[in-house]
């Protein structure tokens, strides 16, 4: 399990308690966290879950897939140095304490 703080657009933070093997997007659409679409359901393959990992936190994330970093290409808000994909990162304990900001848009 892992506490996971998400910040939305607005600057309304939550912070949510994520089972190990869930995925951040499962996590915040399970918890009501506005900013988030997830389409895909997790599968990679739209990009609406797109998302800016704190950067003292990068370090601590396996690095993105090939397959993560072509549908960054295709965010709808900036692209930044720390941006992932929601639905590629699972809660484990190691990232307690995590924080992620959501753009403006997914759309």
């Amino acid at each position: 399990m892992a506490n996971i703080t998400f910040v939305e657009a607005s600057g309304q933070s939550t912070t949510v308690n994520l089972a190990d093997g869930w995925n951040l997007m499962q996590g915040a659409i399970a918890n009501g966290i506005d900013g988030i679409l997830g389409e895909c359901g997790g599968s990679c393959a739209c990009a609406t879950c797109h998302c800016y990992v704190d950067e003292s936190w990068l370090d601590n994330l396996p690095p993105a897939s090939e397959n993560e970093l072509g549908m960054l290409e295709n965010v709808a808000a900036e692209r930044r140095p720390n941006s992932r994909l929601a639905c590629q990162i699972k809660a484990t304990a190691a990232l307690e304490g995590l924080i992620i900001q959501l753009p403006e848009t997914q759309e």
